[in-house]
């Protein structure tokens, strides 16, 4: 175990890099409430055929259904996009943002996300919880979560399952656009 295992413990050390996600996301605006670091930047349309804007994401997509990823869709990406990349997270969780799903490297050409489904060449991230993969919510109470596709300058360097951090910060570093779509999830 290593000097910050022995100091904190693995929920500690999540938390920390969950921490340091936050502030890679928010200080370029990406999760956050500001826009990118773009002075006009171009905004994305994110819809789904299972919920809408500010509307209710069925149980199924929850801990308490079968925990499976929503459809998501998408349009506007401008031109010279390289890459898409897709963060769903809950802002107001504890450890904010709590990030549940990345998925990038999704081709420009590529116009959903099917649910359940990754698409073709498309890699995940791990997400706040530690696994790569879609982490399905589970609130006690009432909650937003945000469905984000951001547009990108270049193809992520990055290997399958990794960090939260590194995929976050750079995406921070290459985001042209993005459209966001907020379901609630009311246990």
């Amino acid at each position: 175990m290593g000097r910050c295992d022995r100091v904190l413990g693995r929920a500690g050390v999540r938390a920390a890099a969950a921490a340091a996600a936050a502030v890679a996301l928010g200080g370029c605006g990406l999760l956050g409430p500001a826009g990118l670091r773009h002075d006009n930047p171009q905004i994305m349309t994110v819809t789904s055929p299972e919920f809408g804007q500010g509307r209710a994401i069925p149980r199924l997509y929850t801990c308490r259904g079968r925990g499976e990823s929503p459809p998501v869709s998408w349009s506007g990406a401008p031109q010279g996009t390289k890459t898409l990349a897709l963060v769903v997270d809950d802002a107001a969780a504890p450890i904010t943002p709590y990030v549940y799903w990345i998925v990038f490297n999704i081709s420009p050409a590529t116009p959903d996300v099917q649910a359940n489904r990754l698409p073709q060449g498309a890699m995940q991230a791990v997400n706040s919880r530690g696994t790569r993969g879609y982490d399905p919510p589970c609130p006690g109470h009432s909650h937003q979560y945000r469905f984000t596709i951001y547009a990108l300058n270049a193809s992520l360097p990055l290997p399958e399952g990794a960090s939260l951090t590194a995929v976050v910060t750079d995406i921070a570093s290459h985001a042209l656009a993005r459209g966001r779509l907020t379901g609630v999830i009311t246990p």
